[in-house]
């Protein structure tokens, strides 16, 4: 009976329940998106296992008639999916929260990815976002951002303007390659390839430093790498973003020229204060004239500098890109157009531009197919084709020809007098005794055309066989580069004019025309260079990633050959296949997310290298802890100040084959008929060419082999808010390839011999700091700060015995350190010169450099060189910035900055009056306002002066590198700066735009620095192209 009770209960209990999961119920609700709050069009929602949905209309509203035992699932492109449960609902208001990008999650490494968490190497990720800066050059972004990297720039050219980086620095000394692999896409590129990939086209921009990151890149990534991958398309409706920029750029710092007065008093100073019988180039009259202001054409003062440069150039960008696809296919198209102009002036009579004019055109189109289920296609093409046009020996050419020119020789150009008033050729000033550099015909005389092309097209396959074992994974990849370039000029040979007569009582002038015979009125045409190269790139790999319970295991094998071809080689060796083989492997084990260990080894092999030594094996490992994952660290870190806690440490081999120049270390090049002629027979009437030894063969030269170790520490604070990354590394680099030391010329041999047996040292650390806090839902803040120090120090170089003057030696000096003589002061006179140690460095007296003499023997020669200043590479690069929003508007900024480094002033190319000759023209370097303004004189002997005693040719004595030119090159720059503005997401809606921002930018905006005579940053290139100031602005948007 009880029983039955019980069953009857039951019964009743449950049929309610059964009735209420069978009842239709109508959900109504509203849908948003998580950051802006806004409601969100165009979800789907559909009943879990079924086809049946609706879709959310123009206010994020829906509804939709469900049963009360169904799920809900939205849905929508670039958001987390949500599944919710129905029941007693009625009105369900759902918050969709964007994607996690996977970046966000995993490090881009070599041949791969992996979970951040896991990474052990020493391995930099760069917020693609930080490379967005106004210009057409990706390299120029570089300095200061990027913890690691050593990056400058000395030119500010377009075209030429490419920084030069260094991974932590460079270790070593030999004449090989000391610059990072550069992978885009998994494809070697050169620096000239990545300076052109813009921004937007960028995914991930990671650097790989030590040797576990690089060990699968083998000898190609002995000097560390640069990874960068580009975007993908992804599933979901045709996105188009389009970024218009125009710039206005103008040089930082120019150097500041004498006045003509100036410049030809002391002309004459120079030409009589070593030697009073000497003429005198420019006479009082003439001075007295050019005061007075008499007739520009006779009496000349040509600001040559106003005269042919701009002080404001302009220059435009847009870049397009196209992304979509379904769940078979998706695609990433893009396209760049870059428009650099130089700051030549254009002259009006010509038919053509003679300023630097360079079109920049990159395309890119990255498509992904899923051909099954299991195996993905991924077809690139990615073309770049720059066309440049402008003067015929180049822009820093003709910048430095303009300073190095006299404002008072000769005018530009003349007005034509009675008898020249038909010509139709413009009439440049010259001179009849000399052929004198006019850098005004220079410029407008002619022009160079330059077109390089590179296409690379590349397919890759990936495979995934988990269906027969679980985490196997299988790619192959290959890749063909076409490389080709030739340039082309067109000039006339220009028509010069000097003044004959001179009629002062009614200012009028008669030419004497110069070269009647050589002038022309049409163009010329000259060939140039042509160059083509053709590479293939082939690479297969197969990788196993798996978990089992607190056990993370994975490896890789990759195996690379590469093929290169030059069309146009200048000999038999350089004409044959470039060839590299190598197989890498990568293993790691993760327990529990806390303990993990990593081995990695790289065995390739080198057609330098003859056969006992061709093949290289190169192994690295690494462990790591992460101490936050510890289940006593909930326990100690009660106050989660220290979210996240992590150590790492990495050794291991790199070795690298690019260390010289010759093709094959094991094979001498001889070259029939190359070497000195001799008579011979009976009368001597029989003439003979011998051989000649190009290299001698050496089958022990071998891999230069580095012994890399890192020691890393991972910090979270703040629940990771703020993040740490720092990195202690050291370097020993052996068998770097250096020429044979004190070699007799007796020995009759045409080559010095090679060998491997430099040694050297390298130590540093990299620091980067990260915040990210979100203030509340409309305002956030960021700021990022770098920290690099690399230093690298001669072990060993092979040089003669040194035991009794040991500052010669290199051994225990940085590698980029100068040596030269250390300047006392100026001699104040003859008795000074006649009590003071002689000076075998040529002629000298009262107003020349005093040097020490170190050794104490009373005389200056070369064993009085000592190492001076810091290396010219600079140890240290530094950089720091702040990003900031509220609402629609943001800010940022960011500061770079280098320190322990040094150069010189180059006083050869400095002195003034002295004559040098270029083309067949006589240039004479001018008159720097700095010099003019301290140097020593009979009427001033200020032994502390700037500058020496003037002359007007050199004077050895004070051209040899010294203290007494020595220059800080420490800086610190802002770098950049950028204010934006984003359009309400409701009125972008109203205009069917996704997004759309307004910014304003700009870059070297100011810059601190103890050296004031032009930019610190160009060293000792003070009289090339300068670096350019930037302000910008630019329009982003997408639909």
């Amino acid at each position: 009976m009880k029983q039955k009770v019980k069953l009857l209960l039951s019964v009743f209990l449950f049929f309610p329940l059964c009735v209420l999961a069978q009842r239709q119920v109508t959900v109504r609700g509203k849908v948003i998106e998580a950051e802006t709050r806004e409601p969100l069009p165009g979800v789907t929602i559909l009943v879990e296992k079924s086809t049946r949905g609706v879709t959310t209309d123009m206010d994020g509203t829906f509804e939709i008639r469900v049963l009360a035992s169904d799920k809900l699932v939205f849905s929508f492109v670039g958001m987390q999916p949500q599944t919710l449960e129905v029941g007693d609902k009625t009105y369900l208001e759902v918050t969709m929260h964007p994607l996690t990008d996977e970046l966000d999650e995993v490090t881009i490494v070599a041949f791969g990815k992996q979970k951040k968490e896991s990474i052990i190497s020493s391995i930099e990720t760069v917020n693609t976002k930080e490379l967005h800066v106004p210009s057409s050059n990706l390299t120029t972004a570089f300095s200061g951002r990027i913890a690691g990297m050593i990056s400058y720039q000395t030119s500010g050219e377009p075209g030429q303007d490419n920084a030069d980086f260094f991974i932590r620095g460079v270790t070593s000394f030999g004449t090989g390659k000391v610059n990072p692999l550069i992978l885009i896409d998994n494809v070697e590129v050169s620096t000239h390839d990545l300076s052109r990939l813009h921004p937007d086209d960028i995914q991930s921009f990671s650097i790989l430093k030590d040797a576990t990151a690089t060990a699968l890149y083998g000898a190609r990534g002995a000097n560390g790498v640069i990874l960068v991958t580009t975007k993908e398309g992804k599933e979901g409706k045709v996105k188009v973003s389009l970024r218009l920029e125009n710039s206005f750029s103008a040089p930082t710092q120019e150097i500041e020229m004498a006045d003509p007065i100036t410049y030809m008093r002391l002309a004459n100073e120079a030409a009589l204060t070593r030697n009073p019988l000497a003429p005198m180039p420019y006479s009082n009259n003439k001075i007295e004239n050019t005061i007075n202001g008499l007739n520009p054409y006779v009496y000349p003062t040509v600001d040559w500098m106003d005269m042919l440069t701009k002080d404001v150039t302009m220059n435009q960008r847009v870049n397009m890109n196209i992304s979509g696809g379904g769940k078979v296919a998706r695609y990433y198209i893009a396209g760049s157009f870059s428009q650099d102009n130089g700051i030549l002036k254009v002259d009006k009579r010509n038919n053509f531009n003679n300023n630097i004019d360079l079109k920049k055109i990159l395309i890119r189109s990255n498509v992904n197919i899923n051909l099954t289920p299991s195996t993905e296609a991924i077809i690139r093409v990615h073309g770049t084709f720059d066309d440049y046009s402008g003067p015929i020996s180049g822009g820093s050419d003709l910048y430095r020809k303009i300073l190095r020119v006299s404002p008072v020789r000769f005018p530009a150009y003349y007005e034509p007098d009675e008898n020249l008033t038909g010509v139709q050729h413009i009439l440049f000033g010259g001179q009849e005794d000399a052929p004198y550099m006019n850098p005004y015909a220079e410029m407008v005389k002619g022009y160079r055309e330059e077109s390089k092309t590179v296409l690379l097209v590349q397919m890759e396959l990936k495979q995934d066989f988990s269906r027969w074992v679980e985490g196997l994974t299988g790619r192959f990849l290959g890749n063909t580069t076409r490389n080709s370039a030739f340039d082309l000029s067109r000039s006339y040979s220009p028509f010069y004019y000097e003044v004959g007569q001179y009629d002062r009582i009614n200012n009028k002038y008669l030419l004497t025309e110069l070269n009647p015979d050589s002038g022309t009125e049409y163009l010329n045409y000259i060939p140039g260079y042509k160059s083509v190269s053709s590479s293939f790139y082939a690479e297969g790999s197969v990788a196993y990633n798996r978990k089992f319970n607190k056990h993370g295991v994975s490896g890789m094998m990759v195996g690379i050959m590469r093929n290169l071809l030059i069309g146009n080689a200048s000999s038999l060796i350089t004409s044959l296949p470039g060839r590299n083989l190598g197989l890498s492997g990568r293993f790691t084990h993760d327990y529990d997310g806390r303990y993990l260990t990593e081995f990695n080894f790289g065995y390739n092999g080198s057609e330098k290298f003859d056969k006992g030594h061709r093949w290289g094996f190169f192994p690295s490992f690494g462990v790591g802890w992460v101490v936050s994952n510890e289940p006593f660290w909930k326990t100690l870190n009660t106050n989660p100040f220290i979210s996240k806690l992590k150590f790492r440490g990495t050794y291991g081999l790199v070795g690298n084959d690019e260390i010289g120049s010759d093709r094959f270390f094991y094979l001498s090049e001889v070259s029939i008929g190359g070497g000195g002629g001799f008579t011979t027979g009976y009368d001597f009437g029989k003439g003979r060419t011998g051989v000649r030894v190009g290299n001698y063969p050496n089958s022990e030269i071998g891999w230069e082999i580095a012994y890399k170790t890192n020691l890393g520490i991972e910090i979270g604070l703040f629940d990771n808010k703020m993040e740490i990354l720092a990195d202690l590394y050291k370097e020993e680099r052996t068998n770097i390839l250096q020429s044979r030391a004190d070699i007799p010329t007796s020995m009759g041999l045409w080559a010095t011999p090679l060998v491997n047996v430099g040694k050297a040292s390298g130590k540093g650390i990299d620091v980067s700091v990260d915040y990210n806090h979100s203030i509340n839902k409309n305002t956030w803040v960021t700021g990022r700060a770098n920290f690099t120090y690399a230093r690298s120090i001669y072990k060993y170089y092979e040089e003669p015995d040194l035991s009794e003057i040991p500052w010669i030696s290199k051994i225990g000096n940085p590698i980029s350190q100068k040596s030269g003589y250390v300047a006392e002061r100026l001699f104040i006179d003859d008795e000074d010169v006649k009590n003071s140690p002689r000076q075998d460095l040529g002629e000298y007296g009262p107003g020349d450099i005093k040097y020490k003499d170190i050794n104490g023997d009373n005389i200056i020669n070369e064993i009085d060189r000592v190492p001076i200043g810091h290396p010219t590479t600079p140890e240290i690069n530094y950089g720091f910035g702040l990003s900031a929003g509220h609402k629609n508007f943001d800010a940022s900024c960011f500061f770079s900055g280098s320190a322990r480094s040094s150069f010189w002033i180059d006083a050869a190319t400095m002195s003034p009056f002295v004559q040098s000759s270029s083309g067949g023209r006589i240039l004479e370097t001018g008159l720097a306002k700095f010099i003019a303004d301290d140097y020593w004189s009979e009427a001033s002997q200020n032994p502390f002066a700037a500058w020496p005693r003037l002359s007007n040719y050199l004077v050895n004595n004070n051209v040899q590198r010294s203290t007494m030119f020595l220059q800080d090159g420490s800086f610190l720059r802002l770098k950049s700066v950028e204010l934006g503005y984003s359009l309400h997401s409701a009125i972008a809606k109203r205009l069917h735009l996704e997004s759309c921002r307004f910014y304003l930018s700009g870059t070297n905006l100011l810059l601190i620095s103890k050296f004031n005579l032009w930019d610190v940053e160009m060293g000792g290139n003070g009289l090339g192209y300068p670096l350019q100031r930037v302000y910008n602005i630019g329009l982003n948007l997408s639909f």
